[in-house]
């Protein structure tokens, strides 16, 4: 008992201090990723890249420069990119349910938003996908070929600095030298896991910068929305925890005929991390 209360104790804690850090947080920092976003439309502008054909060819020969050398490493690649799979990646986020629900608060519409900001642009560009304009004989495909007209932007840049972001932001420090770093090594893991996506052949360079913007946009209106409304309080709140059981449980589920299907050690990962929480879940819930 006494060290269920230890525990619960350390967890509030950590959540408070998440709390804290979010409130810090201005509106000025939307003006970083907007800025990013303006100066990409005025380089496409001024490349007379504003259209579709004109969008791939000033990136093509990038494209096939950084696919033949990432796919140099295509089993570590493939594993990578699944972790922009929004189900992989938010169930390797569930532990934070228990010990830091405040990252649910803004996980949940940040994620909401990402999810429509990316059907929505993809559905308005209709960027074709690498392998439904380019030879396939000349770029690498990792995994199974995608084709379609959903290039631009890269959910999956969307899904990983979206969650990325939020844990950022989360867990920063307070002292300028460990933030610069901290900072850094979120940037450089994001973007290396955005760049999967390059490697495997999936999307054009700009498709992954652009959602990654998106992403870490999403994410900061999470952070805002989740301080400025208490709609997410309930997941504080033991009695929906049944409700995070039965969706922990689909997820196991998914996971595991994804683990059928292709044996990934990332899979297996995840589904470890998924049953973890399920059991903490269980036994904060069914705590006495």
């Amino acid at each position: 008992m006494n060290n269920f209360a230890e525990r619960m104790k350390q967890s509030n804690k950590m959540n408070s201090r998440v709390i804290e850090n979010y409130s810090r947080l201005k509106y000025a920092v939307f003006l970083f990723p907007s800025f990013l976003l303006l100066t990409i439309a005025m380089y496409l502008y001024f490349q007379n890249a504003l259209n579709i054909n004109g969008y791939i060819n000033i990136q093509k020969e990038v494209f096939y420069s950084l696919n033949s050398h990432l796919a140099q490493f295509p089993i570590i690649e493939y594993n990578l990119t699944q972790i922009g799979d929004a189900l992989i990646f938010l169930s390797l986020m569930s532990v934070f349910i228990i010990y830091v629900p405040e990252i649910w608060k803004a996980l949940i519409p940040g994620s909401l938003l990402s999810m429509i900001l990316s059907r929505g642009l993809k559905n308005l560009f209709t960027v074709p996908r690498p392998a439904a304009i380019l030879d396939t004989h000349t770029f690498f495909i990792v995994g199974e070929m995608r084709p379609g007209f959903s290039s631009l932007p890269s959910g999956h840049s969307i899904t990983i600095f979206t969650t990325l972001t939020i844990l950022l932001f989360a867990f920063m420090p307070q002292k300028m030298l460990h933030r610069f770093f901290w900072t850094f090594s979120f940037l450089v893991t994001g973007m290396l896991l955005a760049f999967t996506r390059v490697g495997v052949g999936a999307h054009f360079p700009l498709d992954v910068i652009i959602g990654s913007i998106i992403g870490y946009f999403s994410a900061l209106a999470g952070i805002f929305i989740s301080r400025k409304n208490a709609v997410w309080s309930w997941l504080e709140n033991k009695k929906y925890f049944p409700v995070f059981l039965l969706l922990l449980l689909v997820c196991v589920v998914l996971i595991v005929i994804k683990i059928m299907e292709d044996p990934l050690p990332v899979y297996v990962l995840t589904l470890l991390v998924t049953l973890f929480s399920l059991y903490k879940i269980s036994d904060v819930y069914f705590k006495k």
